[in-house]
């Protein structure tokens, strides 16, 4: 097996993937890639599948669009420099006013999986400051993203 076939593996299920090189300076004093940077991996990996989603067109000409509402991770390995990461996103459980994203890093250097991490993300009307439902166009696109 390939580390390509490898990495594909260990991201079955997840449609929407983003590689990142791993900056020496994302390291800590540990010698590891600080803890914090996972976010910033998982919230490339959003971006991308909000892009994927059509959000930030077609939610914002109505003032409604995506807040993050929780993020979580779970570490498995520590990463460091050199490495390549591959992060991959799916969408989770679709609520009335929220849905779920999943996120996962795999590292290139070990061929396995560094975190697993999971958003809350909230539609949210920016005009009033206050949650919104799911628009039926966008539940519909979630629902089209999950099962990609």
């Amino acid at each position: 097996m390939t580390d390509h076939d490898r990495i594909n593996e260990l991201l079955a299920g997840y449609p929407v993937r983003v590689e990142i090189p791993v900056a020496w300076g994302d390291m800590d004093a540990m010698g590891h890639v600080n803890n914090t940077v996972y976010f910033r991996y998982f919230e490339t990996a959003r971006i991308e599948c909000f892009d994927v989603l059509g959000l930030g067109s077609i939610e914002q000409t109505r003032g409604v669009g995506p807040i993050l509402h929780s993020a979580s991770c779970r570490f498995r390995i520590p990463l460091t420099h050199p490495d390549t990461v591959t992060v991959g996103a799916q969408i989770g459980d679709v609520g009335d006013d929220r849905f779920v994203m999943r996120h996962r890093i795999v590292s290139h250097q070990h061929g396995a999986v560094a975190a697993d991490g999971e958003s809350v993300i909230v539609t949210f009307d920016y005009d009033t400051s206050r949650k919104a439902p799911v628009s039926e166009d966008l539940a519909a696109r979630l629902m089209e993203l999950r099962e990609a």
